[in-house]
Order: C-alpha cells, then sequence, then structure tokens
C-alpha cells in the first residue's frame, strides 16, 4: 500500500496476529479490528469485507470502516466490480470508476475501487471480498494490489471460523 506506513512484512505479522485472534473471539469481532487496520494502515478512506453466498446468489457485507454504510450491504453476486472479481476470480483494479459502467456507486466521492477475491482452501471458489475505495484516482498501484492480495490469502481463514 503506498501509504502504508508499515514495511510489508511487519505489515502482514501484524494482520496475521489479528486474525490468529478470531479462535479466542467474536469472528465479526474480528473482522471489524482487520477492517480498521487496514483502513488505517493504506489512510484509505474505506474498507468493506463481504461473504458470498453462491446457494443465495448474493454478496453480503460482514463489516465495513468508513464514514457511511456500504449503499449495498447485500447484492447479486453477478453485479458490481465485485461480480466481476467473483465470476473471474481475481482482482479487480479500477483506478477511476467514473468511467467503468459495473461500478455500483456507494460514497459519491470515491474515484479508484480494488475488490480482491478470498478464495476456499482449494484456491477455485471465491468465499469473500476485500473491497478497498480511496477518493483518489488509481490510488491502488501494482505493489498495493499484491500486497492486499497477500492480505485476502492471510485472513482466509477467518471466513471458514466465521461460517
Amino acid at each position: 500500500m503506498s501509504s502504508v506506513r508499515l514495511d510489508s512484512e511487519e505489515f502482514l505479522e501484524k494482520l496475521r496476529a489479528l486474525a490468529s485472534e478470531a479462535a479466542a473471539g467474536n469472528p465479526k469481532e474480528t473482522f471489524q479490528r482487520i477492517a480498521d487496520f487496514l483502513k488505517k494502515s493504506g489512510d484509505y478512506r474505506w474498507v468493506g469485507l463481504y461473504e458470498v453466498d453462491h446457494a443465495a446468489g448474493l454478496v453480503k457485507n460482514i463489516v465495513w470502516s468508513g464514514p457511511e454504510a456500504p449503499s449495498y450491504p447485500v447484492f447479486p453476486l453477478t453485479k458490481g466490480l465485485t461480480g466481476s472479481a467473483i465470476s473471474f476470480a481475481r482482482t479487480v483494479n479500477i483506478g477511476d470508476v467514473a468511467s467503468d459502467p459495473r461500478y455500483l456507486t456507494a460514497l459519491g466521492s470515491t474515484r479508484s475501487e480494488i475488490i480482491v477475491p478470498v478464495f476456499d482452501v482449494s484456491g477455485k471458489i471465491v468465499i469473500g471480498t476485500l473491497d478497498v475505495e480511496s477518493e483518489r484516482e488509481n490510488a491502488f498501484n501494482a505493489a498495493t494490489q499484491s500486497l492486499l492480495e497477500l492480505c485476502a490469502k492471510t485472513i482466509q481463514p477467518l471466513w471458514s471460523a466465521a461460517a
């Protein structure tokens, strides 16, 4: 993350420590601490963690950290940038959301957004997403994307614990 004040290894170590707390407490509280940590560490305006319910065909917000609740706390898994990340099973990184017709407006001041899929243990099925938004265009460079993808892998066990 371009504005992370920690080096990557220190950042991931802190994230691992937060994720390991799930066994000792409420998984939703752990998700919230992680969303807050990611938001603060990257100096982003908004971070959300979502679960993917393939049986119901829905994406559901678990927690968020930012000035407002998500405009779409539950939506069809085929919609928006998140739907693209799920259907193609890869990160969607949009530098200017105003130019992308898939974007579901959450906050009017969002300029860029990255959706990182969280995979099941097989690495094939998307079971969640990490959604990060910025009011700056092109806020997520290749290094930031790689780090957020490592974050998704690091916190993946939380989705199983919350099930």
